[in-house]
């Protein structure tokens, strides 16, 4: 697919979570839905199967996030979905979440952790991130068992990573050079 029809169904989407006055909300959601399909190469061929109908896909959405998400981001996937747009998901998502960005003014960071973490503590990394910007930070959690400790953060094209690898990578290099 085209970056114009990407920009198109983004935009698309943004309209109508701007309408619905949830844009906040459904850009986590989305987000959060398209790195699950991104890591998960069942649903991701379930989503996509050229052989498989409409409807079975949308029951597919359905059930996933019908008592998890708000119904606008339900509704949003389904029509992605339905459209045949499942295998373009991360990369609308990831043009709404731009967008969404744009209009708010704040910056996304994506933020990669062994394990979940609470919501105080997104709070506190977000005060922190936009104090270090000097403009708001969104911050989107992603869980990924290969960090092992500590926080990796990714704001456009700056990686800032506080993993507890990269700190051992780096003592390891400084006792090598003393």
């Amino acid at each position: 697919m085209s970056d114009k029809q990407i920009d198109g169904y983004a935009r698309a989407a943004f309209e109508i979570a701007r309408a619905e006055d949830v844009v906040d909300r459904v850009t986590d959601e989305l987000f959060r839905f398209a790195r699950t399909v991104d890591a998960s190469s069942d649903l991701r061929s379930a989503l996509t199967d050229p052989g498989s109908l409409a409807d079975a896909k949308s029951r597919i959405v359905s059930e996933l996030l019908a008592s998890k998400a708000h119904p606008v981001t339900v509704r949003l996937v389904t029509m992605l979905v339905e459209a045949g747009r499942a295998r373009d998901l991360s990369r609308i998502v990831e043009r709404f979440v731009t967008i969404a960005s744009e209009e708010g003014q704040a910056a996304v960071a994506e933020v990669r952790v062994a394990a979940p973490i609470t919501e105080e503590q997104r709070t506190r990394l977000a005060t922190a991130l936009s104090a270090a910007k000097g403009r708001p930070v969104d911050v989107k959690v992603i869980v990924d068992p290969t960090v092992l400790g500590g926080v990796v953060t990714t704001i456009g094209d700056e990686v800032i990573d506080g993993s507890v690898k990269r700190r051992l990578e780096q003592l390891r290099a400084s006792l090598l050079a003393g």
